[in-house]
């Protein structure tokens, strides 16, 4: 990591110890808003199904949790515009053989970080670029690969691999992350009453 980077997991671990002063002391991952492209196909505890669709011309990856669809155009355009970006970036694909690589940049910097549910790890810049390579190995398999590359974030690209197992009868459901999410209104509900209690408690000591 770059030290600007060091710098930014010490303020988020110091963050992570005390009650949240407000909703932006959440993460967007917490918030239902996204989870980013490399948190959303890294393994995590539940909810990892990752959908693949193919069209003439454009490629369809859709993941369980956060229910966010990228829609990779595969006719050979121009990223668009560095003014529009998007917590998801602004993918790109071309086929090498049998893999389908997909470079993806115009990132929204500075909320979303490459490590587990978006949310470990430093929070990558506006300077973010993935290339994902999906390589199909059998009729099961398909080998999945990224490389990021932010130069503000990290002192060198790195890449990391494994493979997506198909599971026949695997099915993506509706992740009603807002409707069932209660764990943002009960932390912010709980620091306050914390704080009611301990401005009561100095009150009675004066």
């Amino acid at each position: 990591m770059t030290e600007a980077a060091k710098a930014a997991v010490a303020a988020n671990a110091a963050r992570r110890g005390q009650p949240p002063a407000s909703w932006e002391d959440l993460t967007m991952y917490d918030r239902c808003i996204t989870r980013g492209v490399a948190g959303s196909i890294f393994p995590v505890i539940y909810g990892n199904g990752t959908q693949l669709i193919q069209s003439p011309g454009l490629v369809a990856i859709r993941y369980e949790m956060i229910h966010e669809t990228r829609i990779v155009p595969l006719d050979g355009r121009p990223h668009a515009s560095a003014k529009l970006r998007s917590y998801m970036g602004d993918p790109v694909g071309h086929w090498e053989g049998n893999t389908l690589v997909v470079e993806t940049t115009n990132f929204i910097g500075g909320h979303v970080s490459i490590g587990l549910n978006g949310a470990a790890g430093p929070p990558y810049s506006d300077d973010l670029r993935l290339v994902e390579r999906f390589t199909r190995t059998s009729d099961k398999t398909i080998q999945y690969q990224v490389t990021v590359n932010d130069p503000q974030t990290y002192t060198a690209p790195w890449t990391v691999a494994f493979p997506i197992t198909r599971e026949p009868g695997y099915q993506i459901f509706e992740y009603a992350c807002h409707e069932g999410n209660y764990a943002m209104h009960n932390r912010l509900s709980a620091a306050r009453a914390e704080e009611k209690a301990a401005a009561a408690k100095a009150a009675e000591q004066r």
